[in-house]
């Protein structure tokens, strides 16, 4: 059986909004096994900003505890936070946030630069990196010669730069069009499947949530639902509908031939 990677045990964050405390997170209980996709979703305000701040050490919890490879991340102080940022947890922003001066190459350098790692062994690194996203040829290219799509390419290759124990990312597909959100969402699938990429991806996009392991629904500051997604059975290389076997680059099972994709639905 898969290690936790992710254990958070009755976690809440209230803020001060004036005269009143508002209650963004409450007695949150989760598990996130190493090489796991989850995905969270919910309606805005529900929380999961806040959440995936929590998680990847930018803000500290009111109360709880949360485990990030075996590390009580909640009771840090702000010099230890910034080492676990750093060297455990990996990022992929909606809009990218890639530095507009650098190539590609070297802003994927720069989360080694940060831990000290030698000029040769980062640029050798880098374009392996983003060879694997499938950005090789483009190592040179600013990123206003780049499209979208190719942008985020490089900002998960970025992510993935000093081997984090878990990627997290929120709203990767949202600045993106129909064909380069499909190809994100199958490259962070690919990598959970082919590397054991442990993924926790904040969306509102139901069909790019279908596409990992666990869906959890986030409402009032609460895990409300979960259910399971279609990367799951593909693991098990199981038709999700009819038990079938399938292969790990069908598009539709054989036998019952539904696309081994969800559509649009509410939660």
């Amino acid at each position: 059986m898969s290690e936790p990677i992710l254990k958070i045990e009755n976690l809440s964050k209230s803020y001060s909004l004036g005269k009143r405390d508002v209650q963004a997170l409450s007695g949150i209980n989760l598990q996130v096994n190493k090489g796991e996709f989850v995905s969270i979703m919910g309606p805005s305000g529900s929380g999961k900003t806040t959440l995936l701040n929590v998680l990847g050490c930018l803000d500290k919890p009111t109360g709880g505890k949360v485990f990030l490879d075996g590390v009580d991340i909640a009771s840090l102080p702000e010099k230890e936070l910034y080492k676990i940022r750093r060297s455990k947890v990996g990022f992929v922003f909606q809009t990218f946030n890639l530095l507009p001066y650098l190539n590609a190459r070297e802003n994927v350098e720069i989360p080694m630069e940060c831990v000290g790692t030698q000029k040769n062994e980062r640029s050798q690194k880098a374009n392996g990196l983003l060879k694997s996203v499938s950005l090789e040829g483009r190592e040179e290219h600013r990123p206003h010669r780049l499209s979208a799509g190719e942008q985020q390419r490089v900002a998960i290759a970025r992510a993935l730069a000093n081997d984090p124990a878990i990627i997290l990312a929120d709203e990767p597909t949202g600045n993106l069009d129909g064909k380069n959100k499909q190809d994100i969402v199958k490259l962070l699938a690919n990598l959970n499947i082919n590397n054991g990429t442990t993924i926790i991806m904040v969306t509102h996009d139901s069909q790019a949530a279908a596409q990992s392991e666990r869906i959890l629904l986030l409402k009032d500051g609460k895990i409300s639902r979960e259910k399971q997604g279609l990367l799951l059975a593909k693991k098990k290389l199981l038709c999700p509908y009819c038990g079938s076997k399938v292969q790990p680059d069908e598009t539709r099972c054989p036998s019952c031939k539904k696309a081994l994709r969800q559509e649009e639905e509410e939660f």
